[in-house]
């Protein structure tokens, strides 16, 4: 049975799918069977694979406007074990279309219901919007990672983020738990940096991971080469951290 991790926080530019993209590529790597899910119509995700959005014939689109079928939509990566189920464009227009449909807000739990065993995880990049299709990742996911900046700002959003998963707990998925906040874009060498972490640990507690995500310069580059940093520089901090990441993920699946 798989795992559902969305990857969500409403305040863009946190590494969402940087995270999406590296995380799953290092649980592959683990061994693990990993299917990513693209549900922000931007297609960073997509796109960060090397796959072009446009030559996709079936997204995530489909699965969720037209009931297509997950399986026959995801799509082989250029990391073994790791599919992915693709996002366009066109995706911005299934929040309106969606709203017609009886349980609107199920649509992505149930197609994913056919596909949940073929996995061991199935991570969601979720868009920085609070849309309905977030609402979808939320609804479908057995937990959440919020992935939270080491800036100044980076501690404001996550209350409006708390009081979201609160009411989908409430209402929609009594289940849902919080995976883990993780640092992202960290520079040890600032004290502001620093004090994010101690501040969020003196918050969050264990719910923080230990793992931080370091400010790393091919973290940056490896989408331009459309494929994850564990390939691109499998050497470099930004890739031992997600390897790291991905340990830790999987020693925590262990404990529920």
């Amino acid at each position: 049975m798989g795992k559902i991790i969305a990857i969500a926080n409403q305040k863009g530019g946190v590494g969402k799918t940087t995270t999406s993209i590296n995380l799953s590529a290092a649980l592959a790597a683990s061994g693990q069977r990993v299917m990513l899910i693209d549900a922000d119509p931007q297609a960073n995700a997509t796109s960060g694979l090397g796959i072009e959005p446009k030559d996709m014939s079936s997204t995530i689109y489909e699965c969720l406007v037209d009931d297509y079928p997950m399986r026959s939509a995801t799509v082989d990566t250029c990391v073994e074990g790791l599919k992915l189920l693709g996002s366009r464009i066109d995706l911005v227009g299934a929040e309106l279309e969606l709203v017609e449909k009886q349980g609107r807000e199920r649509v992505l739990g149930k197609a994913i219901q056919d596909v949940k065993d073929d996995y061991d995880y199935i991570i969601i990049d979720c868009s920085p919007s609070l849309g309905l299709i977030t609402v979808n990742a939320l609804t479908a996911a057995d937990s959440v990672i919020i992935p939270v900046q080491a800036e100044y700002f980076a501690l404001e959003g996550i209350s409006k983020l708390l009081n979201t998963i609160r009411i989908i707990k409430a209402k929609l998925n009594a289940s849902l738990r919080i995976e883990g906040f993780l640092l992202t874009m960290y520079d040890a060498r600032l004290r502001l940096a620093n004090e994010i972490f101690e501040e969020l640990k003196g918050h969050f507690g264990d719910m923080v991971f230990n793992t931080v995500i370091p400010r790393n310069i091919r973290i940056s580059e490896a989408p331009s080469h459309g494929i994850p940093v564990t390939q691109y520089d499998p050497t470099c901090r930004g890739a031992t951290s997600h390897m790291q990441l991905a340990k830790e993920i999987i020693a925590r699946s262990r404990q529920h």
